[in-house]
């Protein structure tokens, strides 16, 4: 008589340990591959994302470098405040942070520059206006336009005499400004006061007004520098 065919127990046991081990296995090993996959995407977004602000950086530092006044001075450290703090650890960034700062500290000096001109020039055109407004200045630009305007010959001839009481004497150099640059003057051909008094008087208007004079010690002027009103 044949026997049954009778698992027994223990024999079950086994198998069902051993199918839950490989199930383990297999979970563990497909949990480790999802694992390095997703650390293989962040390393690989990381390099582009770092890829991207070198790109960046390294445009923004050439157009502060090339840059031929299309950008303020202000853009221009704004740009590079924004890559410095990147803190990007790139040998070619570095030198061209380096290269950018050296311009702007140049561009930052000629605009100081400029800034000190403009402002001795305003320091300049102030003292003239006040020059030309009070003192002995006011006296002979009036001293002039009396001769101008005087109804006759016989008045004008008067007024003269009266404006060369001012100066030493009625050969006093009169120079007359045509244009400046700085420190750099043109000058009209010079005449003499009594000659300058003379042609007012016959042109019947005065064109210029008082930029400069020079007193001698009994306040009689010797040098006059005019320019056109």
């Amino acid at each position: 008589m044949m026997k049954n065919n009778v698992v027994k127990p223990a024999c079950i046991h086994s198998r069902l340990r051993y199918a839950v081990i490989m199930l383990l296995v297999v979970s563990l090993g497909a949990g480790l591959s999802s694992c390095n996959n997703q650390k293989k995407l962040a390393k690989k977004k990381a390099a582009q994302e770092l890829a991207d602000k070198t790109a960046k950086a390294k445009t923004d530092l050439l157009a502060i470098i090339n840059d031929d006044g299309k950008m303020t001075l202000e853009e221009k450290e704004f740009k590079l405040a924004s890559v410095k703090r990147m803190n990007l650890d790139n040998q070619e960034i570095k030198d061209l942070i380096a290269q950018a700062e050296e311009k702007l500290t140049m561009e930052r000096a000629a605009l100081e520059q400029k800034k000190e001109e403009e402002r001795l020039q305003r320091e300049r055109e102030k003292k003239e206006r006040e020059q030309l407004e009070g003192g002995p200045y006011r006296t002979i630009n009036m001293s002039f336009d009396a001769v101008a305007g005087a109804g006759d010959v016989s008045t004008a001839n008067m007024k003269i005499r009266e404006a060369l009481s001012n100066f030493t004497n009625e050969d006093v150099t009169v120079l007359i400004l045509i244009s400046s640059d700085g420190e750099i003057k043109d000058y009209d051909r010079p005449t003499t006061i009594r000659k300058y008094l003379e042609f007012i008087k016959d042109q019947k208007k005065s064109p210029n007004k008082v930029l400069n004079a020079v007193f001698d010690k009994n306040g009689k002027i010797k040098e006059l520098e005019l320019i056109k009103k």
